[in-house]
């Protein structure tokens, strides 16, 4: 779980280029900017139609639906926007979205869903938000932020215990991992990475951790923080690889998890199947 108030956070890397570089943040290498190259009413569609099934070999099938393209349309926030209940600044506001993540102040990148047009002709995204409920969704304006793409996709099999990357639909890697113990069992659903976080060598869940936007169904509060799943390392944890231990976190291999952040940033799609 992610949890501020515990020593580890403390012991958070700075230097390590995911925090806010002064006033204008950076965009993930390995987050494409699509912006400049498709008129923006199109970006979405693009992602859409490309969201086929693709068999690997003998990889495990990972069925997609419209929600979850091989190429995911994203909105990186550039100041505090609503989400709100429909694509009208009218709308009745869900939550004030911040521009910048609460621990390593990076951008907030966001899964694009869909899009509209307001009543006054101004675009508006249908996006995935970092909050409880699980699977919630709201309305920003597309004027909040700028778009962007990315091809990663992080496939968790729970009953499994592995977790496979995809890159553009294609099977990259896959791990054996650790999920949540029967009382406390890693939530299902279709979430996303809200902020990576480099830890000092030596502290426990490290050397890396990448909070997603799922939550606990089970623990509403844990170590002070809210209930967050969390991907993250075994650094000081015991229980190994392939089996069913953790309070819902998805636990890596160091070398596994260090692998993985170098290649997904914010905002990449994380299925938790069955």
């Amino acid at each position: 779980m992610v949890a501020p108030g515990s020593g580890q956070w403390g012991a958070y890397r700075a230097g390590s280029g995911l925090a806010a570089m002064g006033t204008t943040a950076r965009l993930g290498a390995n987050m494409q900017r699509i912006a400049p190259l498709l008129p923006i009413g199109l970006v979405v569609a693009v992602g859409l139609a490309l969201g086929s099934p693709r068999s690997i070999g003998a990889a495990p099938s990972h069925p997609r639906t419209a929600d979850v393209p091989a190429i995911h349309a994203l909105l990186a926030l550039h100041r505090p926007t609503f989400a709100r209940t429909g694509p009208n600044a009218d709308a009745a506001p869900i939550r004030l979205l911040a521009a910048r993540t609460p621990l390593t102040r990076s951008r907030t990148v966001l899964p694009v869903i869909r899009e509209a047009a307001g009543p006054a002709g101004a675009l508006w995204f249908r996006v995935m938000l970092p909050a409880r409920p699980n699977g919630s969704i709201g309305w920003v304006r597309a004027s909040a932020g700028s778009l962007a793409s990315a091809d990663w996709e992080i496939v968790i099999h729970r009953a499994q215990r592995t977790a496979v990357v995809l890159d553009d639909g294609q099977v990259r890697a896959s791990f054996r991992v650790v999920v949540g113990k029967p009382s406390t069992p890693t939530p299902l659903g279709t979430f996303f990475v809200v902020e990576k976080l480099r830890l000092a060598p030596g502290v426990t869940e490290g050397p890396w951790t990448l909070a997603t936007s799922a939550h606990s169904n089970v623990l509403r509060e844990y170590e002070g923080g809210a209930g967050q799943v969390a991907l993250h390392g075994t650094t000081g944890m015991s229980a190994p690889l392939g089996t069913f231990a953790s309070h819902g976190c998805v636990r890596f291999a160091p070398a596994a998890i260090s692998w993985i952040a170098g290649h997904v940033d914010e905002g990449t799609p994380v299925r938790i199947i069955r």
